[in-house]
């Protein structure tokens, strides 16, 4: 709601409202209504003294006539003492309480820190994971190489594996076994180049 609308309201309203209506009141009434206040004013005040007055006198007549006995002062004597010992209680099971807390906090944060010595550095583990995998494709490429004489796909592997782990020491094995097979493949191709070369060679 904006200021206009407020003020368009408050307008209707005094519209809408009618004149208050005041009927002729007189001097004197309204001094007898202030002196009749003032009277039960004073008239209230002076009944609560009186009151106040009597129940102090009524309370010392009481107390003189009940003297605590001893029997009610041990009776009083021994309830003091037995919320003394409750509080004492209370307190030291509190600190008990307190106390087994903290050591049981404690059993559980060593057992967290426990548990968490136990699991493997997370990028040591990585690290050796990556390792496996790398030796393992240099160990499919050595046998695609040597047992099965697939020299295409033994460099194929040992080129994947330079690729996908080029800073592994299984990738500088697999650069090595290229370098061999490349040295390999020239010898050979050298050696029937020269056989060609040869008289007497059809």
């Amino acid at each position: 709601m904006n200021e206009e609308q407020i003020r368009k309201l408050l307008q209707e309203a005094d519209a809408t409202a009618r004149r208050p209506v005041f009927g002729p009141i007189a001097a004197g009434k309204i001094r007898q209504r202030v002196h009749r206040r003032r009277a039960v004013r004073s008239g209230a005040l002076a009944a609560a003294a009186v009151i106040v007055v009597a129940s102090a006198v009524l309370w010392a007549i009481c107390m003189q006539r009940q003297k605590p006995r001893p029997e009610q002062q041990r009776i009083v004597s021994l309830e003091t003492q037995v919320k003394q010992l409750q509080a004492q209680t209370n307190a030291t099971l509190k600190l008990v309480q307190e106390v087994l807390d903290r050591d049981r906090q404690d059993r559980h944060l060593a057992s967290l820190e426990a548990e968490l010595s136990s699991i493997p550095e997370p990028l040591i583990e990585i690290e050796r994971q990556v390792d496996k995998t790398a030796f393992l494709l240099v160990y499919q490429a050595d046998k695609l190489y040597a047992e099965l004489n697939q020299t295409d796909s033994a460099v194929e592997a040992y080129k994947e594996v330079i690729q996908l782990f080029p800073k592994n020491r299984w990738a500088d094995v697999a650069r090595e076994r290229l370098s061999q097979i490349e040295k390999r493949q020239i010898n050979q191709s050298d050696k029937q180049g020269e056989t060609r070369c040869r008289p007497g060679t059809a």
